[in-house]
């Protein structure tokens, strides 16, 4: 409990610093494979590598790192869409074992590129053949999902869970993929009820009869109640972690909030990739 109490504590101090919430891809991602891991004789694990919180600064909410956000959908050929490919077949090939309808996205800490990585994942797998894929952003503090794919939405999660429109009215698609996307409009007072909301338990299980996918961005886990909240509604979770960012306890503070029997890994976000690889320059 040690663990968790620091780690709360060190998610209020950061919450107050940081201004804005996501800062995105630097570099390409790494993805972790689910189950035990590869080893790496030339890498050190990222918790060894991680640095003190405190050096970390968030990063202009601009164009260009809007558009790093949702990468995949404007350079489908770089080498950090083919990672976000590697994931979807992960995720594909566990759901040929149970069922993966529903999958949330999380992060111990803001900054830490978990929206990015929902919403190129949402990309990814919207343009698979006949695949019906819904992005629903949680975050009803701080959304980022419309801003990164360029929506304009008139109502949005709030308005649907606060009975004021319906789900079809809330959807927008994004063009050329099969992807929906369930944006944040309004900011509700009460985000923490309305996310645990029996309303909200009916949404996803609705949204789970009507796609393929769900893949859900939440807000960071610790300090907030909102990702556990959320995670609990889903069939599984990913958990972002940042290279030189994310420290050990932070992980192991939101595996014991959250239901680590949901987790089907960790991906890595900002490893340095070496020029020449497929698909990517700098």
């Amino acid at each position: 409990m040690a663990k968790v109490y620091d780690a709360l504590r060190r998610a209020e101090e950061e919450r107050k610093r940081l201004i804005g919430d996501e800062v995105t891809l630097p570099a390409p991602l790494n993805v972790e494979p689910v189950g035990p891991a590869a080893k790496k004789a030339d890498r050190k694990p990222f918790w060894k590598r991680a640095s003190p919180r405190a050096a970390a600064k968030p990063v202009p909410d601009g164009s260009a790192e809007v558009n790093k956000r949702r990468i995949a959908l404007l350079q489908p050929d770089s080498y950090v869409a083919e990672q976000f490919r590697a994931l979807r077949g992960r995720i594909e090939a566990i759901s040929s074992q149970r069922p993966l309808r529903s999958i949330s996205i999380t992060s111990a800490f803001p900054g830490e590129g978990k929206t990015t990585c929902a919403v190129n994942l949402g990309i990814v797998t919207g343009m698979s053949v006949e695949t019906k894929v819904l992005l629903i952003d949680c975050d009803l503090r701080r959304p980022k999902v419309h801003v990164s794919l360029g929506l304009h939405p008139e109502v949005g999660l709030g308005e649907v869970l606060a009975g004021e429109t319906t789900l079809d009215e809330a959807i927008m698609t994004v063009e050329g993929t099969n992807l929906d996307v369930l944006p944040v409009r309004s900011r509700p007072p009460n985000p923490s009820e309305l996310l645990g909301s029996p309303k909200m338990t009916k949404l996803v299980a609705e949204a789970s009869a009507r796609y393929d996918r769900v893949i859900l961005d939440t807000p960071a886990a610790l300090g907030l109640p909102d990702a556990k909240a959320v995670s609990e509604l889903c069939d599984a979770m990913v958990l972002v972690v940042r290279a030189d960012m994310t420290n050990q306890s932070d992980i192991q503070a939101v595996l014991e909030i959250l239901d680590r029997r949901r987790l089907l890994g960790m991906l890595i976000n900002g490893v340095d990739v070496p020029e020449g690889r497929y698909g990517y320059a700098r």
